[in-house]
């Protein structure tokens, strides 16, 4: 029989949450590809004879031509489906706050664009430049900006010291990703790029610290 509760809820278009256990599978796919998403940098820095963990990029793991490519690939795509089911996890969890509905699109844009991303990997300092780089590049160009419009809409979920804590990864962020950019500069160049590895990982990984702490959050309200 419904209830008064339920007959309202149905006339302003509010749908019904899915069961509670499925719902929390979601939200923990955000910690699991998080959790993937690092493991699989730190193995693969590993089994990359010569790869220089603080002097050469991410996106080298998983160049065309690179020891580790297919190792990037199989756990990138795990790490996307489980980013994917995150985001619509948040995006049903959001289905009576309009801020957690833009998070979960936003996740799944991150999701989808990262898959895009495949199509078009990275080449080996030294081989030629081609249109697989440039769209490598733009690609991920838009990522970081994701990040922090998914960060900054989080940091209103959960009070001041969530706020604060997102502001200031915002910073951090915006900080290490600008030192990104002009470490970077030298892989195009064939030229040196002492740090860019850990200027680079510094955003990447704190990113996906934010997720972890984020999800928690929303596992501890649900």
């Amino acid at each position: 029989m419904k209830t008064t509760d339920d007959i309202s809820n149905r006339m302003v278009g509010v749908e019904e949450s899915p069961h509670p256990k499925l719902l929390k599978l979601l939200l923990l796919c955000g910690i699991l590809s998080s959790l993937l998403w690092v493991g699989a940098d730190i193995v693969a820095s590993l089994l990359y004879e010569g790869y220089s963990y603080t002097s050469q990029a991410i996106s080298e793991l998983s160049a065309i031509g690179a020891p580790t490519q297919s190792l990037l690939r199989i756990t990138g795509l795990i790490y996307e489906v489980l980013l994917l089911a995150f985001g619509y996890g948040v995006l049903i969890l959001g289905s009576q706050k309009r801020i957690l509905r833009i998070i979960g699109i936003l996740l799944m844009t991150h999701a989808i664009l990262a898959l895009v991303s495949f199509f078009f990997p990275m080449n080996l300092r030294e081989a030629e430049k081609t249109f697989s780089d440039t769209m490598h590049i733009i690609i991920y160009s838009i990522i970081p900006i994701l990040f922090l419009l998914i960060i900054w809409f989080g940091s209103k979920i959960n009070g001041k010291w969530f706020k604060f804590y997102s502001i200031a990864t915002i910073l951090v962020l915006l900080l290490f990703g600008i030192l990104t950019g002009i470490a970077s500069s030298g892989i195009a160049a064939g030229v040196p790029t002492p740090w860019v590895g850990i200027y680079e990982r510094i955003n990447a990984y704190g990113y996906v610290v934010w997720i972890i702490v984020f999800t928690a959050i929303l596992l501890r309200k649900e």
